[in-house]
């Protein structure tokens, strides 16, 4: 049996029955190298071995850490809050108010579609913001479901489409793998093919707005969220200061480097946030501490996905599957395609990281479209599409797990049943289909 396969089958069923997704990824990631016919000593050296292409991006993710709690600090993710409790009270005498569903939800949507571009705290607003609207959410009857597809939407969508924050280290990374694999692209020549597959992640949203429309009730459980709010107007200026400082370094016209505008610009924000007193020098290690620690389990996840898909990448049975699939597909070029993007659907459900996707898929899938005469536009759009699949839905992506850290703060919401089963059917499918004929198109 391939060992990709395997490996990523057991990964899904340990984290299914509840065992620690790091755990999952480890053991997961041993059973495939066993299963190939590796010892071992060179299973856990490739794993271990891996690790260390997951550090940057952990790093990243503790700064970034440090920069939404410094953010929180100023009053501002409180303010925002306080503003929405404000009009719920003034208008919120029904429980199922339109206009407060609406605003709840276009609040959370513009949240997490900023926290990957314009202001790249990726999950870190979650356990902010969610937590202290919980009794909002179960005041109006809200379902959850929802909210996690909202927020899985704004977490996946601006990075695949959108050229800013983490947008420009997946396109990045998409533009360098099929570069190395023989087809010389630049980072600009991927930010086109990818918009039509990012129309599919709209539908999808569309299809979750309908699919949980209907109330659902939750048991009113009492959560420590107070909110204090404590806002002048030196803060809000040197936050917006700090913001846009953090925007300008991941620019790369800007600040040309190869790597680390994130951490970069992350640790940037945070300095100015001190220098201009919004937050006190006395508690610069307290709040880099909590930042570290509010990401640390996701920073985790991260490293060890990376051992994982070093070792999937040592078995030698991705280019197997891959090889299989072309052997029985022949010339069916649209079939062809179909496969390419099931297989990096399963890839990525495995990894749970379209980061760490696209290194394993890119090397296989490009001689393999440019046999079939894709064009290079197509080829982009298969290489990113392939790669964001299974990003929702995955139990080891921090895409679900930062939905469910905030919406399980009272104990009820699973994360698989009720963020990855949902994010699974609601965004692949529609996602697989546009990206298809995206593909297709450019062909």
């Amino acid at each position: 049996m391939n060992a990709v396969v395997v490996a990523v089958i057991v990964m899904l069923v340990l984290s299914v029955l509840r065992i620690n997704v790091v755990f999952s990824l480890a053991i997961g990631a041993i059973v495939g190298g066993l299963i190939a016919g590796m010892s071992l000593s060179d299973t856990l050296e490739a794993f271990i071995g891996g690790l260390g292409d997951g550090a940057e991006v952990a790093l990243s993710y503790a700064m970034l850490g440090g920069l939404a709690v410094a953010i929180s600090k100023t009053g501002i993710s409180e303010l925002l809050v306080a503003s929405i409790l404000k009009l719920v009270k003034r208008k919120g005498d029904s429980q199922k108010s339109g206009l407060m569903k609406a605003l709840i939800f276009i609040v959370l949507l513009l949240m997490a579609i900023s926290s990957q571009n314009i202001i790249p705290i990726h999950i870190a607003f979650i356990p902010l913001l969610i937590p202290p609207i919980i009794k909002i959410l179960n005041m109006l009857q809200i379902d959850r479901r929802l909210i996690a597809c909202i927020l899985a939407f704004g977490l996946i969508t601006p990075y695949m489409s959108l050229p800013f924050g983490f947008g420009l280290v997946y396109q990045g990374i998409v533009a360098d793998n099929i570069s190395a694999a023989g087809l010389e692209i630049t980072r600009h020549d991927v930010y086109g093919p990818m918009l039509i597959p990012a129309i599919g992640m709209v539908f999808g949203l569309v299809i979750a707005f309908f699919v949980f429309r209907k109330p659902r009730q939750y048991e009113d459980i009492n959560v420590e969220s107070e909110l204090i709010v404590q806002v002048n107007k030196k803060n809000i200026i040197a936050t917006i200061i700090a913001l846009i400082t953090t925007v300008i370094i991941q620019i790369p016209a800007i600040v040309p480097l190869a790597s680390g505008q994130m951490f970069l610009g992350a640790l940037t924000g945070v300095f100015i946030l001190y220098i201009t007193g919004a937050i006190k020098w006395k508690e610069a290690d307290s709040v880099l501490t909590d930042g570290m620690r509010l990401m640390a389990f996701i920073g985790m996840v991260m490293i060890a996905s990376s051992g994982f898909a070093a070792v999937v990448t040592a078995t030698g049975d991705v280019e197997g599957l891959v090889a299989t699939a072309k052997t029985i597909l022949g010339d069916n070029k649209a079939l062809a395609v179909l496969i390419m993007l099931l297989i990096g659907f399963f890839i990525d459900m495995g990894i749970g990281s379209s980061f760490a996707t696209i290194p394993i898929i890119a090397s296989i899938f490009v001689p393999i479209a440019e046999s079939f005469g894709l064009s290079a536009a197509a080829i982009i759009a298969l290489i990113g599409t392939a790669g964001a699949l299974g990003d929702a839905g995955s139990p080891a992506s921090d895409s679900t797990l930062g939905p469910t850290a905030g919406l399980n703060v009272d104990g009820q919401h699973d994360h698989i049943r009720d963020t990855c089963i949902p994010t699974l059917l609601i965004f692949n499918i529609p996602l697989l289909v546009s990206g298809w004929l995206a593909i297709m198109f450019f062909s």
